[in-house]
């Protein structure tokens, strides 16, 4: 791994599924190997791919991408490529655009189909993520196609050669800009960055959006990588512009004006190790997130001084719902994020005697293979009527924030289901360094009524999964913990300790 120093931008094309249950299946590979101290293309890659069931490239499929099913007649399976695509992602960063939640994940899922060990990366650069942290949406919603758009770069084609070049010329483009931005910053005007062609929430309802520069708006969770300039580049006065996008030092940028350094802005292995401090990856299925700040948030709505400690874990009885208020409150470097709060205090619920549904999910890996785990259970009125409260109040304090992401209820009513409505809860994963572990406390409490702690030696969601069946009762401390990702908000519940009937 330590030899391979090139950066793997890659992509896949894919069916799109079309009924619940329906995988994908990869349609197209392509990938180039870059210098990362000059941004050259080295070598590429590109393949159309059969897959085992050419039934699955349905007319939306085609709509995607324009591959169709005679297309890839007598292209490779990907069995075929496997050891070229081996080759170039073992070992090496990856880098791609929404490549956690999706590219990573459809290419390991095909070659476990095959039977081989996937491929693991040297690092993770997820263009979007990094992107929405580091750029902020003035390009809109931050899709390739928009951030292309945004810098008169063409339109894109959905095809895996041309998308990863793509990526490439616009990390280029965004990172001369936040060059220039932290060089000189006197010299720019504040709002100056706004995109006229950005369609913002403030746009469509006529409202002019409240822009705050301290705010930066919010990624998902930030990988750390390792540094991609050579240790004598740190001192130079010219760095490798992808740098700036990816630096895991600490080290001082420099002025072009005085030639004087100034702290580093683009420092990630911070911001990753504070994300991965405060939250949690989540299911990628539900697409809950992690708790990150709306893109601008206004400086002057801020938590009351006397909302700052942890009031414990509330009855649902106890809750008056109009004692409950949202409010921002620090972050990271001058950013915000959004809290609920009851009478004072941080608002967590207990919620006793909880049916699971759907037992735990471990279809969805984290950047290291690791499932994130999450289970489904039956939302008591009283459970809904809180949760429904808080829906409404962070919607509202979202939306006077010039939120425009689209709200995913934390309470799900499926149709056939009106009368049992479900909530999903998730059970986060602690860090550190190799070694992963619960970070929820477990118990298993018999029918005599002694109860005790289950003590877990490894990471094993397969040993978990036998005291996590549908039908089992948990009373669950909750933590309720907004979240603006990727276009996406909501409130996800993240299980602070769980005690589990043995019945």
């Amino acid at each position: 791994m330590e030899n391979k120093t090139e950066i793997a931008f890659f992509d896949v094309e894919t069916t799109v599924p079309t009924r619940p249950g329906q995988g994908y299946a990869i349609l197209e590979f392509g990938a180039i190997l870059v210098c990362p101290q000059k941004l050259e293309e080295i070598r590429s890659y590109s393949t159309l791919v059969r897959p085992s069931n050419p039934k699955l490239i349905s007319s939306l499929s085609v709509r995607c991408n324009g591959i169709i099913p005679e297309a890839v007649v007598s292209a490779p399976s990907f069995a075929d490529i496997a050891d070229t695509v081996y080759d170039i992602l073992h070992g090496r960063i990856w880098a791609g655009h929404n490549i956690v939640r999706f590219d990573c994940v459809r290419i390991r899922e095909a070659f476990a189909e095959i039977g081989r060990a996937a491929p693991e990366p040297k690092g993770t650069i997820d263009s979007l993520a990094l992107l929405t942290q580091k750029f902020g949406r003035r390009a809109g919603n931050m899709k390739m196609a928009s951030l292309a758009t945004y810098f008169g770069l063409g339109n894109q084609t959905h095809r895996s050669l041309d998308d990863v070049r793509m990526n490439v010329e616009v990390l280029k483009h965004c990172a001369t800009v936040l060059f220039l931005e932290s060089s000189l910053p006197d010299a720019f005007p504040e709002n100056h960055w706004v995109s006229p062609n950005a369609i913002t929430r403030s746009r469509r309802n006529g409202k002019s959006p409240v822009l705050n520069k301290n705010s930066p708006s919010s990624s998902s969770h930030v990988k750390s990588t390792p540094a991609l300039s050579p240790e004598n580049d740190r001192t130079e006065e010219k760095r490798p512009v992808f740098s700036l996008l990816t630096s895991n030092t600490a080290e001082a940028q420099y002025s072009v004006a005085s030639n004087t350094a100034h702290p580093d802005t683009f420092d990630m292995v911070a911001l990753g190790n504070e994300m991965n401090a405060a939250s949690f990856q989540p299911d990628v299925a539900m697409e809950e997130n992690p708790i990150l700040q709306p893109p601008e948030m206004p400086s002057t709505v801020t938590v009351p001084e006397s909302c700052s400690d942890v009031l414990g874990f509330l009855e649902l009885d106890e809750v008056s719902l109009s004692s409950i208020r949202a409010f921002h409150v620090p972050f990271f470097r001058g950013s915000h994020r959004i809290k609920l709060f009851y009478e004072g205090a941080i608002l967590q619920l207990r919620c006793p005697r909880l049916r699971i549904r759907f037992g735990l999910s471990t279809k969805f890996s984290d950047h290291a293979g690791r499932p994130r785990l999450s289970f489904v259970v039956d939302a008591s009125p009283s459970l809904c009527d809180v949760l429904d409260t808080c829906e409404s109040i962070v919607r509202k304090v979202c939306a006077d924030s010039d939120c425009s992401s689209d709200w995913r209820s934390v309470v799900t009513r499926k149709q056939g289901f009106v009368n049992n409505p479900t909530v999903r809860l998730n059970i986060p994963t602690a860090v550190n360094g190799d070694v992963a572990q619960y970070a929820t406390d477990m118990y298993l409490k018999e029918p005599s009524g002694t109860t005790q702690k289950l003590i877990f030696s490894k990471f094993d969601a397969a040993e978990l999964d036998t005291w996590f069946r549908p039908g089992t009762f948990v009373d669950a401390y909750l933590s309720l913990d907004p979240y603006d990702y990727q276009q996406t908000s909501g409130i996800r519940l993240v299980a602070n300790k769980l005690i589990i009937h043995n019945e």
